[in-house]
């Protein structure tokens, strides 16, 4: 028989399920009903899996469902399993399909049954479960809403349910989500008074910062965010780098940094450190208080808020300045202040951090130095920064302040660590400002103590040297017994010295290494009179010293400007200079070669140029392959030139080309060539010089054209034309700007056209005259109006005579269509000149262009008559031409008043003159009178 076909199996199954669920009871009475199960508590021994369980489970509640009904507990109890059972079976779903297609039968099932059992049961004692269960069942159907809803109302109905930390903090997540964060905090803050009897404390305590955090309750939040820090991190080692945090689990780093982050953007909104400083106050300073204030810090570097950052790391410092990570935000402070470019709270950060952690201080009491390895390194490190620091502003303002403080941290890294491999180093570089701050008996000292109490190393034979020079420094002060007493020590040192270090040669090679160092240290009269006392010992010491000694003696006499002695010394050395060292040779013969050349500077710059002359030109017969012979020929011109001796200049310079055709002065004595034949008379040379000027790369634009105009020049007054036409020419082409000198160029070559009787090339001049006015725009000034104006006026004449030559003659109207189009370009030409607006070309247009009225009226009268008119036809003929004639000659006689009206403004030249006349011969009764004069005395009696 089927289960479903017997209630009593149906039964016995559910009995069994129901046993498989928490009941009070501990065991089952004999007699107990089967109501009285749900009751009891019974053992379920575990079984194979029966596979599709959870599907024949749900079935055979609900056909329990529909065979029982006269029992409201079991039935309740019934109803919730299976509501259980779907929302588990919809959650499975879930899981492993898409949430898109996930089938609504089993939630909706779900929700019903709870729903139906809410409503048919309202007294059930496990509803706080079933409305916890419904709300999880429609926040798996996506209904967030309703599910919230569900769970205010558990909230408010079963505010003791032992769900209620969950219920709370369920809502708190849904509200925080709903960007509810008033509502959230207030459930979170349920879930954090349960402390540690709830799992979800943790999360609630995050989630509770959270919320004050964005309702901008930033201080509310220190304290949720604190107390979780607490929990995870109280009692491990943060560590540094990549160490950091690895005591936690991945998502506890995780957790731990945001709200290490959170933590540092509330407090940035607060008052920054001076915030962190009560709050953790406040909380006993926990260990990990130095991470606080260094997040804080690091946020603010972020920011680039480098004052704000320094600020706050220093904070920590100045709260525990002798914490083991003091120091090392100490270090952070000094680099926010050179991420900010404040280097002078660089300077003083590094000062602070010398003066709390030197060696000598607190911290290394309580902190020991094996494990402090990063402290040592940034101690050493700016106590080297400082002293160098004070080393280079001594050095380069020589204030007696900055030395005494390099000298002040030179010693104090020598305090602490004097065994360190360079300790010797420093130890010189002290003696070093010591001696730079003319503190020279300290200086001798620490020389001393570098050269003989370290063991050979790099400095050793130097600093033993540098005591010497500190000796002689120091004895300058001194007098009397003091003086005597120090130059004693003195003598020791230097014995010591010449013991100590074998390499060097006794007392010769001790007096040649003092004069050496005597020249590197500019003091060029000792060094002379040390290298003369080497030179002049006898016996005399090795070749090789005397080669050093000459050496310092030449060049020290050098350096003083003694250049005649120096050149003496030279000569000296190169009877020690090995003839197989041709480098050697070469820099001997390179200094006579400068020396010979510095005397005729000297002579030049006294004045004496003709010994100036003498000593350039003596430099080629000394040594005549010298990289300066071109110069010193150059400069022996140049004096020649100032000397004004023209001819025995240019001869220099001639040869200097023929010598040094790829001289980097080639382009120099161009010029100087140049000006040499113009002084000398020899123009045309000098034209040919400023063709090459012109021509140089070197020159500039403005030098070529202004060489080219001279060339010109000098070519016209030589009146060599073709030279001259071809520099103009040149001009033109290459210069074209400004237009007011290449109009100038433009104007010559018609004149030289002119000259040549060049036809052909004067029409052409012209005419480029008249275009380049034309078309010069800005450029355009009176001066190209003016000559375009009379390039007009004078390309009209040719216009004007082809006119007069033509005749009127029978048939008369062919001549007559020639003559008037011949007149009509005329008038257009001297019209064109005229426009120009230039005085005397107006007046001369004008004039021409009244003549042209007038021969055309005369023409038309003196033209041929036809022979076959009789004598009345030739009378009317007469009236008619007279009448056609008349117009041109009014025309004309307007015209010559219009040049005659121009003398009233001032304007009287030759054509005005010309038109008066012409008006006296045409208009005699008006301008043909004779002016009257009368004898003024006469006249006044």
């Amino acid at each position: 028989m089927s289960l479903r076909q017997s209630p009593a199996v149906l039964i016995s199954m559910f009995v069994v399920a129901l046993l498989a669920m928490p009941v009070d009871a501990a065991g089952v009475k004999k007699k107990d009903t089967i109501q009285s199960l749900e009751k009891k508590e019974v053992e379920v021994r575990p079984g194979s899996v029966i596979h599709g369980s959870s599907d024949l489970a749900r079935e055979n509640y609900r056909e329990f469902l529909d065979l029982v009904s006269d029992d409201p507990e079991l039935r309740a109890e019934a109803m919730r399993r299976l509501g259980d059972l779907e929302l588990e079976a919809t959650e499975v779903e879930q899981l492993t399909q898409n949430i898109d297609a996930l089938d609504q039968a089993g939630y909706n099932s779900a929700v019903g049954l709870y729903q139906q059992l809410l409503e048919s049961y309202p007294d059930y004692r496990r509803n706080d479960t079933v409305l916890y269960q419904l709300a999880r069942a429609y926040e798996i159907g996506g209904r967030t809403d309703e599910a919230l809803a569900i769970l205010d109302t558990l909230v408010g109905r079963y505010p003791a349910t032992p769900l209620i930390d969950e219920v709370q903090f369920r809502r708190g997540e849904m509200l925080f989500l709903r960007k509810n964060y008033d509502d959230a905090e207030v459930a979170y803050r349920e879930v954090v008074r349960y402390g540690n009897e709830s799992r979800f404390y943790e999360q609630s305590l995050y989630k509770l910062g959270w919320s004050d955090f964005k309702l901008a309750k930033y201080e509310d939040s220190l304290g949720p965010f604190f107390e979780l820090l607490d929990r995870k991190i109280s009692d491990i080692d943060i560590g540094e780098g990549e160490e950091r945090l690895q005591g936690l689990s991945r998502a506890e780093r995780e957790l731990v940094e945001d709200t290490f982050r959170v933590l540092s953007i509330s407090f940035s909104y607060m008052e920054g450190a001076e915030s962190i400083g009560d709050f953790l106050a406040s909380r006993g300073n926990p260990g990990y208080s130095y991470a606080v204030y260094r997040n804080l810090g690091d946020l603010y570097l972020e920011k680039e808020r480098f004052q704000d950052a320094a600020v706050t790391y220093e904070s920590f410092v100045k709260q525990d300045p002798y914490h083991a990570k003091a120091p090392l935000l100490q270090v952070e402070v000094i680099e926010a202040y050179k991420l900010g470019g404040f280097p002078s709270l660089v300077l003083e950060g590094k000062k602070d951090f010398v003066e709390r952690y030197g060696m000598d201080g607190e911290f290394w009491v309580r902190n020991p130095r094996e494990s402090n390895t990063e402290v040592t390194a940034h101690l050493k490190a700016n106590l080297t920064d400082l002293a160098q620091y004070y080393h280079a502003e001594a050095q380069k303002d020589g204030k007696k302040s900055d030395y005494q403080e390099a000298a002040n941290w030179y010693r104090k890294y020598l305090a602490y660590f004097p065994g360190e491999a360079d300790s010797a180093n420093t130890n010189f570089l002290l003696a070093e400002i010591l001696f730079e701050s003319e503190d020279f008996r300290a200086a001798t000292i620490e020389y001393e103590r570098t050269s003989y109490e370290y063991g050979a190393q790099e400095k050793s034979a130097e600093a033993g040297y540098a005591a010497i020079l500190a000796y002689r420094e120091h004895e300058k002060s001194l007098s009397g017994k003091a003086k005597d007493e120090w130059h004693s020590q003195y003598l020791d040192s230097g014995l010591k010295f010449a013991d100590t270090y074998p390499a060097h040669p006794e007392s010769g090679a001790v007096l040649t290494t003092v004069a050496e160092d005597l020249f590197q240290q500019n003091q060029f009269d000792l060094a002379i009179a040390v290298g003369q006392a080497v030179v002049a010992k006898q016996p005399a010491v090795d070749p090789n010293l005397l080669r050093t000694a000459w050496t310092v003696i030449a060049h020290s006499q050098f350096d003083l400007q003694d250049f005649a002695v120096a050149e003496s010394s030279y000569y000296n050395l190169r009877n020690f200079t090995p003839a197989d060292d041709p480098v050697a040779n070469q820099e001997i013969k390179d200094r006579i070669a400068s020396s010979i050349y510095k005397q005729g500077e000297q002579a030049r710059d006294s004045g004496d140029l003709e010994m100036a002359v003498t000593h350039f030109k003596r430099l080629g017969q000394a040594v005549p392959d010298s990289d300066i012979r071109a110069t010193a020929d150059y400069d022996a011109a140049a004096a020649l030139i100032n000397l004004q001796a023209w001819d025995r200049a240019s001869g220099v310079m001639e040869q200097f080309r023929s010598d040094y055709p790829d001289s980097e002065f080639a382009d120099e004595i161009t010029k100087k060539l140049a000006v040499t034949y113009v002084a000398a008379g020899r123009s045309g040379q000098a034209a040919a010089e400023f063709e090459r000027i012109a021509n140089a790369e070197s020159s500039t634009d403005d030098v070529r054209r202004e060489a080219l105009w001279k060339a010109s020049e000098l070519y016209k007054d030589t009146g060599t034309l073709a030279s001259e036409q071809r520099v103009l020419n040149d001009i033109v082409a290459r210069y074209p700007n400004p237009l007011a000198e290449s109009i100038e160029a433009r104007f010559r070559l018609l004149e030289i056209a002119r000259q040549a009787g060049n036809n052909g090339e004067i029409a052409t001049r012209l005419a480029e005259l008249i275009q380049i006015d034309a078309t010069a725009g800005s450029q355009r000034s009176d001066r190209t109006r003016f000559l375009a104006a009379k390039a007009s006026l004078e390309l009209a004449d040719p216009v004007r005579r082809r006119f007069e030559v033509v005749k009127l003659t029978q048939p008369l109207a062919n001549s007559l269509k020639l003559k008037k189009e011949l007149m009509e370009d005329v008038i257009s030409a001297y019209t064109g000149a005229a426009d120009y607006g230039v005085a005397e070309v107006t007046t001369a247009a004008t004039f021409r262009l009244g003549e042209v009225y007038e021969q055309f009226s005369a023409a038309l009268m003196q033209s041929d008559r036809p022979k076959e008119l009789d004598a009345d036809a030739l009378e009317q003929y007469e009236i008619l031409l007279e009448e056609q004639a008349f117009p041109f000659e009014e025309k004309a006689i307007d015209l010559h008043k219009a040049n005659a009206d121009r003398a009233s403004n001032g304007v009287y030249d030759e054509w005005v003159r010309r038109s008066f006349e012409q008006l006296a011969r045409l208009m005699p009764a008006r301008y043909a009178k004779q002016e009257r004069s009368e004898d003024v005395v006469t006249t006044l009696y």
